[in-house]
């Protein structure tokens, strides 16, 4: 299963059934977990470590030292779910000693070709990031979230479960659950109610959503007076407490 073409370190450590194509280089301080497939001509740098059943196409980079100016070749971590896909040109960058040292990608998400997580990111799982999308340093990104391609997301950015992001969008602040934006300077559009319905969301309860995103939206409330009505609203419809906490929590502030 393994080329005969690969290069691997001695101090890589391989599970059972894992599939290494020709040219691929596996570095040092890598744990690459069962059932794994990595295609021709990726590299693989640690420390990394990798869940079982990912799929790593061609060309990609995972684990190389990160490209932030401060970086002085501290050790730091790279840390990979299951059952993720990362197509061609992909790029994934380990963390950084200014943050918790760790870049971290849940299980089952889908990496489209050539986009780009950088240091110190954090991710969930479920999550689509199609191609071109990048992810800058220190962003903090949910569950079932969607970054549409050429699309790139500021660092430090928290971006909400069940959240859409358009196709060309440039996002520099929070972006809240549930909430579907888009542009260039991204705005909000609504709330991802076919994702919800995808998810199996009942129909009251993406109607109880909605009628949060308006009293986020669209009454011209403050963000601490709309939190609070969230909160309100949240002991009916606990889906709801995903976005007062979110909002509450928010550094940055979110999309207007």
């Amino acid at each position: 299963m393994i080329h005969q073409t690969a290069i691997i370190d001695p101090k890589a450590s391989i599970g059972q059934n894992v599939s290494i194509g020709p040219y691929s280089v596996i570095g040092p301080d890598v744990v690459i977990g069962d059932n794994t497939v990595i295609e021709s001509h990726v590299v693989v740098k640690g420390p990394t470590v990798m869940g079982r059943g990912n799929h790593i196409y061609q060309f990609a980079s995972v684990g190389e030292d990160c490209q932030d100016k401060k970086y002085a070749g501290e050790p730091t971590r790279l840390e990979i779910g299951d059952n993720n896909v990362i197509r061609e040109c992909v790029t994934v960058h380990r963390g950084t000693i200014q943050d918790n040292s760790l870049t971290k990608i849940g299980s089952d998400n889908l990496l489209m070709a050539y986009a780009h997580i950088a240091h110190d990111v954090v991710m969930g799982d479920n999550n689509i990031i199609a191609n071109n999308g990048s992810i800058a340093g220190h962003v903090h990104i949910g569950d079932w979230v969607i970054i549409g391609g050429m699309s790139g997301v500021h660092q430090f950015c928290h971006i909400g479960s069940h959240s859409f992001c358009g196709a060309g969008s440039i996002l520099v602040k929070d972006l809240p659950p549930y909430v579907m934006a888009g542009g260039e300077k991204v705005a909000p559009h609504g709330i991802n109610s076919e994702g919800l319905r995808r998810r199996g969301f009942n129909k009251d309860t993406i109607m109880a959503i909605r009628r949060a995103y308006k009293v986020l939206y669209r009454q011209g409330l403050s963000q601490d007076e709309a939190v609070q009505q969230l909160n309100d609203m949240a002991k009916k419809t606990p889906e709801v407490a995903l976005l007062a906490e979110f909002v509450a929590a928010s550094q940055r502030g979110i999309i207007r």
